[in-house]
C-alpha cells in the first residue's frame, strides 16, 4: 500500500511544488530580465541626467565668462542640457516600473561618480599639482568604491516582482507593517519639523532627515504611478481606478516640499555635504519604505541581504570620499577697492587689502593729523548735514564733514 500510493503522491504533489519554486526569488529567469532592464534604465538616466546638468553649468559659465548679453534660456547649450535632463528623468522614472524600489533607489550614486568624472574633464576645473593627491586620488578612489558598490547592489538586489495593480497598491497601504511604518515616520517628521521651525534647529542632518522622510514616500509613490501605467500599456487599464490619483497627488505634494527644504538646506549649507548626507540618508529612508510597503526582502536570503547591505555601504563610502574632497565655494565680499579710483595709490600689499597711507588733506579710514590743517578730523561716521548755501556766485560743496575744536 505505501509503495503503491507514493507515485500517485508524487505526482499530486508535483504541481504544488512547481507553484512553489516559481515565486521563490533568484529563480526566475524573467525577474532577473526586469532587474536588469530597470537597473540599466536607472544607470541611464543618472548619467544623462548629471550631463545634463554640467552642459547647463557650462552654459553659465560661459555665458558669465563672456559679454555676451544674452540670458541662459536663450542658448542652446542650455536648452540641449534641459532635454537631455528630462530624458535622464524620465528614463529613471520608467526604471521604477520594472526593478524593486530598494535596488533602484541606491543607483543614484551614478549620478556622483558621473558628475564628479565630468566637472574635471568637461568643466575643466583647475587644480594645482600640490592639491592632486587631497583631492583627487581620494575622489578617484571614491568613484572607484562606488563602482563596486553598484556592481553589489546589482547582483545581490532584491528580486520580488509583482504587477502595480490597483487592488496590490491598495492592499499594500492598508497592511498593518506599513500603517505602523507611517505612523512612525508621521511622528518623527513632526518631531523634527518641530524642532527645525519652532526652535531654529538649523542642523544640516535635521533638514536632511526631513528631506529623506519626504523622499520615502516620493519614491513609494513613484513606483506605484510609473507600475500602473506600464500594467495600463501592458493592456489592463489600471488609469481610471482612484488609487492612481491619489499616489499621483501625493508624489507631486512630497516631491515639492523635499524641494523646498533641499533648496533651504542649500541656503545654509555646502552642496558637497548636502550630496553625501543626503545620499545616505534618503537611501536608508527609501529602502526602508520600500521593503516596509513593496516587501522587497519578502523571501529572500540572508546571504543576499547581507550582500546588498554590503554594497549599500561601499557605495556610501565612495561618495563621501567623492563630495568630502570637493572644492568650497568661496563667499562673495563686496567691498570698495580704492585702488580703483582715480587719484588713488595702490593699497594692495601683496594681494591683502589694506587701509591707505596718504600724506593728504583727504584719507580713507583712519584719518591722520595733518599739520598744515587746524582742526582735527574725526574718523567717525559722517551724519547728515543740511546743505549750506553760500553766497551767490560762490558754489557749495553738496556735504561737509562735521567739524570739532580742540578744545573738543
Amino acid at each position: 500500500m505505501e509503495g503503491g500510493n507514493s507515485p500517485s503522491l508524487q505526482l499530486q504533489q508535483l504541481p504544488l511544488a512547481t507553484a512553489a519554486v516559481s515565486v521563490q526569488p533568484h529563480t526566475d529567469s524573467f525577474s532577473y530580465k526586469e532587474n536588469l532592464i530597470g537597473a540599466l534604465l536607472a544607470i541611464f538616466g543618472h548619467l544623462v541626467s548629471s550631463i545634463a546638468l554640467n552642459l547647463q553649468k557650462y552654459s553659465h559659465i560661459r555665458l558669465a565668462g563672456s559679454k555676451d548679453p544674452r540670458a541662459y534660456f536663450r542658448t542652446k547649450t542650455w536648452w540641449s542640457g534641459f532635454l537631455l535632463l528630462l530624458l535622464g528623468e524620465l528614463a529613471v522614472f520608467s526604471s521604477y516600473a520594472f526593478a524593486p524600489l530598494s535596488l533602484i533607489v541606491p543607483l543614484s550614486a551614478v549620478s556622483v561618480v558621473a558628475s564628479a568624472i565630468i566637472g574635471i574633464i568637461f568643466i575643466k576645473e583647475k587644480w594645482k599639482p600640490k592639491e592632486f593627491l587631497r583631492r583627487y586620488v581620494l575622489s578617484f578612489v571614491g568613484c572607484g568604491l562606488a563602482v563596486v558598490g553598484t556592481y553589489l547592489l546589482v547582483t545581490f538586489g532584491p528580486n520580488s516582482h509583482e504587477k502595480m495593480t490597483a487592488e496590490n497598491i491598495t492592499r499594500h497601504l492598508v497592511s498593518w507593517p506599513f500603517l505602523l511604518y507611517m505612523l512612525v515616520e508621521i511622528i518623527v517628521f513632526c518631531l523634527l519639523l518641530y524642532f527645525y521651525k519652532e526652535r531654529n534647529a538649523n542642523y544640516i542632518v535635521i533638514i536632511l532627515l526631513l528631506v529623506a522622510l519626504l523622499g520615502s514616500m516620493t519614491v513609494v509613490t513613484v513606483k506605484a504611478v510609473a507600475g500602473m501605467i506600464l500594467v495600463s500599456i501592458q493592456g489592463t487599464l489600471q488609469l481610471d481606478s482612484p488609487i492612481f490619483y491619489i499616489m499621483l497627488v501625493c508624489m507631486a505634494a512630497t516631491a515639492v516640499y523635499q524641494a523646498t527644504f533641499l533648496a533651504q538646506a542649500s541656503q545654509l549649507y555646502d552642496s558637497a555635504q548636502i550630496s553625501s548626507i543626503g545620499y545616505i540618508l534618503s537611501t536608508t529612508a527609501a529602502i526602508s519604505a520600500g521593503a516596509t510597503f513593496y516587501l522587497d526582502f519578502m523571501g529572500e536570503d540572508v546571504l543576499h541581504i547581507c550582500m546588498f547591505a554590503l554594497g549599500c555601504l561601499i557605495a556610501f563610502l565612495g561618495v563621501f570620499l567623492i563630495t568630502r574632497n570637493r572644492k568650497k565655494p568661496v563667499p562673495f565680499e563686496p567691498y570698495i577697492s580704492m585702488d580703483a579710483m582715480p587719484g588713488m595709490q595702490n593699497m594692495h600689499d601683496k594681494g591683502i587689502a589694506v587701509q591707505p597711507d596718504l600724506k593728504a588733506s583727504f584719507s580713507y579710514g583712519a584719518l591722520e593729523n595733518n599739520d598744515s590743517m587746524p582742526e582735527i578730523y574725526t574718523p567717525a561716521t559722517l551724519p547728515i548735514v543740511q546743505e549750506q548755501h553760500g553766497p551767490k556766485g560762490v558754489s557749495a560743496p553738496p556735504y561737509r564733514v562735521l567739524e570739532h575744536s580742540k578744545k573738543e
